[in-house]
């Protein structure tokens, strides 16, 4: 497992101190670790949500006049831009 140093003002320490100490987690990495996991989940889901409404659009939206190649493009023109921005 690799090792990361972070630094933290001190009341977010503190914070995850108090998390420890009242037994939500056993060490302050378990409490990292828990955030970043769940801010995985939710931004998956986001992106989960997305596709389901660009769906629900095009089934909804009746004939394109855009040939397939030109959605496809256009599909991984968006996929592009958000892969740079959600990293």
């Amino acid at each position: 497992m690799a090792t990361m140093t972070v630094s933290l003002p001190d009341p977010m320490k503190e914070w995850i101190e108090m998390q420890v100490e009242d037994g939500e987690y056993a060490s302050s990495s378990d409490y990292v670790r828990d955030l970043i996991r769940r801010d995985r989940e939710r931004r998956n889901e986001a992106r989960l949500e997305e596709l389901r409404r660009i769906v629900d659009e095009g089934l909804n939206g009746g004939v394109s006049k855009r040939t397939f190649a030109e959605r496809i493009a256009e599909g991984d023109r968006i996929a592009g831009l958000r892969g740079r921005t959600n990293g």
